[in-house]
């Protein structure tokens, strides 16, 4: 039983996702971090510019004592956006890249042969036999 677990903890395909998910998220964070740090103040100064309202409390508009804070949903729609394409470039591209010049790389397996160079191999051999004999 601890034998299997070894053998599939050290598969290569586990070892792939993991190494995978620890980058995912750490990237995910370093995009997460350049809006948070970049993009959505940027956004909210553009809004502030386009409504003509003082201060960064006049960007999300509250309706009822509820402040609906969209800079934060475009922030994050800009991270996904990001991430996605970093993702996309980054690791999917090449690796698709990379698939296809093996399966350039590789001969399809050769056709059976057909019956009459079957036949031929036969009278070949038997000729072979004949001599040998003699």
């Amino acid at each position: 039983m601890i034998n299997g677990f070894k053998n599939f903890i050290l598969r290569g395909n586990v070892v792939d996702l993991a190494v995978g998910i620890v980058i995912g998220a750490a990237f995910t964070a370093v995009v997460t971090q350049l809006t948070k740090s970049f993009l959505e103040p940027f956004i909210r100064l553009l809004a502030v510019l386009l409504t003509g309202e003082e201060g960064i409390g006049g960007v999300g508009f509250e309706y009822r004592g509820v402040v609906f804070d969209w800079p934060a949903f475009v922030n994050a729609v800009i991270t996904f956006v990001l991430t996605a394409a970093a993702l996309y470039f980054l690791v999917v591209m090449p690796m698709n890249r990379l698939a296809e010049r093996r399966r350039r790389g590789e001969e399809p397996p050769p056709a059976a042969p057909s019956e009459e160079i079957k036949l031929l191999t036969e009278i070949r051999d038997a000729l072979v036999t004949r001599r040998t004999d003699r």
